[in-house]
């Protein structure tokens, strides 16, 4: 349920949860190993080249374990972009994703 989720985002259109910002854009999916693993194209405008890795171990009991890595080219962001950057994929993902599934 939440690799498809991250798959196929707002795919449930009574909950849409990928509420992107006027400087960000609907990522592409890049990679996709199911079940376990997505990767995202940058959802920035201004950082193209940030792509967002999802790992979704199985936690052998009932649910997955979501793990998020940002990953960006060199030149790093100024950690003022940076913070930005992990506090949308917080957003996201950690708030709004996860409402979703009722938590």
């Amino acid at each position: 349920m939440l690799f498809e989720a991250l798959t196929e985002p707002n795919r449930d259109p009574a909950r849409p949860w990928l509420l992107l910002l006027d400087d960000e854009r609907w990522p592409r999916t890049l990679r996709t190993e199911m079940p376990h693993l997505v990767v995202w194209s940058s959802i920035w405008v201004t950082r193209p080249d940030a792509v967002v890795r999802f790992d979704l171990p199985f936690d052998g009991t009932y649910g997955t374990d979501l793990r998020w890595t940002l990953l960006v080219a060199e030149p790093l962001p100024d950690p003022s972009l940076l913070g930005h950057l992990r506090k949308r994929v917080n957003q996201l993902i950690n708030g709004n994703l996860r409402r979703t599934f009722g938590q």
